[in-house]
């Protein structure tokens, strides 16, 4: 049977997108899994995708993997290259404005215009969401004058921020340093004004039909990407260190930020 692979949550480049393909055709040849990478546009909701029962590789994000029932099976984390992430699979949220704001703190964009991606983000809400937390009082529940959303994707805010539709939104921090890192990228015209605590990262999942020889056989295929002296060239494109296995309780931690906003009576970054 041949198996479908995606890699939209992080493939916000041309380049990335092609070097995502890439990775993908080795893991396949050095599995021997039959796995065919294809297009999920952002028309389309992610649920389609992680839906899917001929899902063999595709990202997903820890807020909703830990809501899904059942859970699709998790394969690899990635590892971000950069020193931000101290060799840990793990991400922030940067809290960006456009680099032309009079804004240098982000208290400084209190009372103007904040966006978000999707309820279901943990990076484009939850974090966001928490981060704020700490800043609200009995005086000031509210630390927006507008609470924009959603803007469905880390594409989204940055369309938002530089069409001045909102004043400050949040970006996937390895999204926005895959944006930054082609030259000519708009995500260019933006300036971070905090960054949030980190999470574990959004990882590789496959539907819970795959066999279990096929998950194993990609899983040791991904976590030897580190090592494999030809794709030397894909992981510096990628910004990328490797691959590790998923601690799934880790997740939790997710779920812990979720439920300090609600019981705050915080539903909304706002």
């Amino acid at each position: 049977m041949s198996w479908v692979a995606n890699a939209r949550m992080y493939a916000v480049t041309a380049d990335a997108s092609a070097a995502w393909a890439e990775l993908f055709a080795w893991v396949a040849r050095k599995s021997g899994v039959d796995l065919e990478t294809i297009q999920h546009p952002t028309r389309l909701p992610m649920t389609a995708l992680w839906t899917r029962s001929d899902l063999g590789a595709a990202f997903m994000c820890g807020r909703p993997w830990s809501r899904a029932e059942p859970k699709p099976v998790p394969i690899a984390c990635p590892v971000p290259a950069p020193p931000r992430y101290e060799g840990l699979p793990r991400y922030m949220t940067d809290i960006v404005v456009r680099a032309d704001s009079p804004f240098r703190t982000l208290e400084d964009t209190f009372g103007h215009r904040i966006g978000y991606t999707l309820e279901e983000s943990q990076s484009g809400f939850n974090a966001l969401r928490h981060h704020l937390l700490g800043y609200r009082t009995a005086s000031r529940p509210a630390l927006y004058a507008e609470s924009v959303g959603p803007l469905h994707t880390p594409r989204g805010v940055v369309a938002a921020l530089l069409s001045g539709a909102i004043d400050a939104g949040p970006l996937d921090s390895y999204a926005f340093d895959l944006m930054r890192a082609a030259p000519d990228d708009p995500a260019h015209g933006l300036r971070v004004v905090a960054t949030t605590a980190p999470a574990p990262i959004p990882f590789f999942v496959a539907s819970r039909s795959c066999p279990p020889q096929v998950i194993e056989a990609l899983r040791a295929a991904f976590l030897a990407v580190e090592e494999a002296s030809g794709l030397a060239a894909v992981r510096e494109r990628l910004l990328l260190r490797g691959f590790s296995p998923v601690s799934e309780p880790s997740y939790d931690l997710l779920g812990t930020w979720d439920a300090e906003a609600l019981a705050a009576g915080y539903e909304t970054p706002q």
